[in-house]
């Protein structure tokens, strides 16, 4: 039954600012808390802004599979910081050019051309761990960082050298780690302020060094011509409709493959060490698959389909912190949602970090338990339930790349160390565009014979 006049229930806001002080002081916990108090869909206000928190599978296949047009990306917004950062790339462009680019980009990503991805992720990791030694202290969002940057570096302009993937890595965290903008009068004391910060600085550099290198890339390959077969010959030589890209199209793209390529895997492999330094028994079951998969040896991609338990940890590693914690969209007309209308211009906010903890669709959220993920428990997630990546027309299309690269490196690494955290550092969750360490992650690293007596145990 349709309610035309009522609004979801939730918290009571303050004048003019609304939610939020609450929602962006502690994000994390006030959705949780929310959805506890209120219920499977929430209302809120932000400086004035209806906002819906969907929290239940069906409101996110609603938005995201079965009407997918009727909803704009926040991130499309003019003011959003990400499109700041990132230009037109698919995170950031709506409607028909959004389609008509991610059918270019798409044959990047195929399964056959991913895979041929592998051994560089494979090489790359075995050299890192070459640099590594028993009992070493060091911080591993930063190792995480610049072994996923090399990767993807690598892969999309076949660039090898070291040095200029830590000047890459250095211009991308100044980058992607300011603070979003303050929304405040153009010219206020306040925007001084920013805009001659630290920050800010550091941002401007980090942006000039990154356009410099990917326009000056794009230039050389167009003037050179050939194919290296990575992925920015691809993007340079695609074709939709007899229609090819410019090269800022082509620098958007590349922008946000660098940022969503690198920033998923780094986060996904700390977060799993360290969920799976709190469980040791999930993690002498999975060094025992691997032990009897693999031997002393580095997984290949032939190996991953024999590698189900691994799989399943990743997988549970995405529920329990997703690689981004919640998806923002605008309703570009009225909507129908849980009984309730709702008009144009309504954000609706879907939270993976509350979905996948929700102990109604669950049971047990609170337990890592990557057995959930086995087919013949005969387990049923629900469709809407679990969205790590997003879905429908817009889900990531570097779930493939991910999914391959986190198992590879996972696996590899694990043959040699385990990243124990040390228990003195401070562990807080920085909810950003993705899910961070706040304070990074300082680890020690045990070596592979406790690791191999831990699986047999």
């Amino acid at each position: 039954m349709r309610n035309d006049n009522a609004f979801p229930p939730g918290p009571r806001g303050l004048p003019l600012v609304g939610n939020i002080p609450g929602f962006q002081r502690e994000p994390l916990k006030y959705m949780s808390d929310v959805r506890a108090q209120y219920g499977r869909i929430v209302g809120l206000s932000l400086a004035g802004t209806p906002v819906v928190c969907g929290f239940a599978p069906e409101h996110v296949l609603y938005c995201l599979t079965e009407h997918p047009r009727d909803f704009i990306s926040l991130q499309s917004q003019n003011h959003s910081n990400l499109r700041e950062v990132l230009g037109d790339g698919l995170l950031t462009i709506e409607g028909d050019y959004h389609r008509q680019q991610r059918k270019l980009v798409q044959p990047a990503f195929h399964r056959q051309r991913i895979d041929q991805y592998a051994d560089v992720m494979v090489k790359y990791t075995q050299e890192m761990l070459e640099e590594w030694s028993p009992k070493q202290e060091l911080e591993l969002s930063s190792a995480m960082q610049q072994l996923t940057l090399r990767i993807i570096v690598n892969t999309l302009f076949s660039v090898e050298e070291f040095s200029k993937v830590q000047e890459l890595s250095h211009a991308f965290t100044a980058v992607i780690g300011r603070p979003p903008r303050r929304m405040r009068a153009r010219f206020s004391p306040f925007a001084l302020i920013d805009r001659f910060s630290r920050p800010q600085k550091d941002y401007v550099q980090g942006k000039h060094v990154l356009d410099t290198f990917v326009y000056g890339l794009i230039h050389q390959r167009r003037t050179e011509g050939g194919d290296r077969g990575d992925i920015l010959d691809m993007l340079l030589t695609a074709q939709e409709e007899g229609h090819g890209m410019n090269d800022q199209q082509a620098h958007d793209h590349i922008m946000t493959l660098v940022a969503a390529g690198h920033e998923t895997a780094q986060n996904t492999l700390c977060w799993t060490f360290y969920l799976l330094a709190k469980n040791p028994d999930v993690r002498g079951k999975l060094l025992q698959e691997l032990q009897s998969v693999l031997g002393d040896r580095a997984p290949t991609v032939a190996d991953l389909p024999k590698l189900p338990y691994l799989e399943w940890v990743i997988n549970e590693s995405w529920r329990v912190m997703p690689p981004a914690w919640r998806i923002g969209r605008r309703a570009t007309r009225d909507f129908d949602l849980n009984g309730y209308h709702l008009k144009e211009g309504t954000i609706v906010l879907l939270c993976q970090w509350v979905t996948h903890n929700d102990a109604e669709i669950w049971g047990d959220p609170q337990n890592f338990r990557p057995e959930r993920w086995d087919p013949a428990k005969g387990e049923k997630v629900p469709r809407g339930a679990y969205f790590p990546f997003g879905l429908g027309p817009r889900i990531c299309i570097g779930m493939p790349f991910a999914q391959m690269e986190t198992r590879l490196l996972l696996g590899t690494i694990l043959q040699r160390f385990f990243p124990e955290p040390v228990p003195s550092h401070p562990i807080e969750l920085k909810p950003g565009v993705t899910l961070r360490p706040k304070y990074g992650m300082r680890v020690t690293l045990r070596e592979a014979s406790t690791n191999q007596a831990l699986a047999h145990s």
